[in-house]
C-alpha cells in the first residue's frame, strides 16, 4: 500500500523558517519517501505505508520537541491512478 502525507507545523513565521519547520522538512527529506514536495505553507510526501508511518512518527516527535505548538496532517491511501 502507498500513502501520501500532507502536513504543516505551527506557529508560522513569515520572516524565516522556525526550528520546528526545519526539523520537519529534514525528517521527510531524509526518510525513504518518494515525491517529497516542501513548501512554505504545506508539505507532501509519498511512499510505502511503512515508510510514511515511520516518517510521521518521527516528524511528530521531533517537530514538537523543536517547539511546534500544532502539527496538522492528513494521510491518504494512494491508488494506482492517483500517483
Amino acid at each position: 500500500m502507498r500513502l501520501r502525507v500532507e502536513f504543516t507545523t505551527e506557529p508560522f513565521d513569515l520572516d524565516e523558517a522556525p526550528p520546528h519547520a526545519v526539523v520537519a522538512r529534514e525528517v521527510v527529506q531524509s526518510a525513504e519517501l518518494d515525491a517529497v514536495d516542501v513548501g512554505p505553507f504545506g508539505n507532501t510526501a509519498e511512499g510505502t505505508s511503512g515508510a510514511v508511518l515511520s516518517a510521521v512518527d518521527t516528524l511528530l516527535r521531533k517537530s514538537l520537541e523543536a517547539g511546534a505548538t500544532r502539527v496538522s496532517l492528513q494521510v491518504n491511501v494512494v491508488g494506482e491512478g492517483d500517483a
